[in-house]
C-alpha cells in the first residue's frame, strides 16, 4: 500500500474511533476539514509537524499511522485462514512437508488447470 494512502486509511481510522468529525479534527490540529479530507484519501503528504499535531489530537503518536499488517486483508479470504489454522497445530516437520507438497502441487500445475470445488473451509465434512 502505498505510503500516503496507508496514512491517510489510518488517520481516517483513528478520528472515526474517537467519534469525532474532519473538522473537528482539523481544528484541534490547527489545519483545515479540506486538508484533513485529502490527508485521509491519500492525496497529499503530511509534514512531520503537522502529523504530530494530528496524532496529539487523536490521543496516539505518530507511529500508530506506519503500523501496517499486510495480512489483515486476507481475512475475507476463509481458505487461507482455515489453512493457516491447520498448519499452526502442526509441528514444524509437518509444516515444511506441507510448504514441500503445497509448492509441488502448484509448480507441476502451472500447465493444468485445477479442479474447482463448491466446499469451503465452513462447509467440508470431516
Amino acid at each position: 500500500m502505498e505510503t500516503t494512502k496507508l496514512i491517510g486509511t489510518k488517520i481516517r481510522q483513528f478520528r472515526k474511533l474517537r467519534g469525532i468529525t474532519q473538522e473537528q479534527l482539523a481544528e484541534a490540529s490547527d489545519s483545515t476539514g479540506s486538508y484533513i479530507g485529502k490527508l485521509e484519501r491519500g492525496e497529499v503528504n503530511v509534514q512531520i509537524k503537522t502529523l504530530e499535531k494530528i496524532a496529539e489530537a487523536l490521543n496516539t503518536n505518530v507511529f500508530a499511522f506506519f503500523d501496517y499488517n499486510p495480512y489483515e486483508e486476507l481475512k475475507s479470504q476463509p481458505w487461507i485462514w482455515e489453512c493457516i489454522h491447520i498448519l499452526s497445530q502442526q509441528n514444524e516437520a509437518g509444516q515444511n512437508k506441507a510448504y514441500r507438497i503445497l509448492k509441488e502441487l502448484f509448480s507441476s500445475s502451472q500447465s493444468e488447470p485445477l479442479e474447482s470445488s463448491s466446499d469451503t473451509p465452513d462447509t467440508h465434512e470431516e
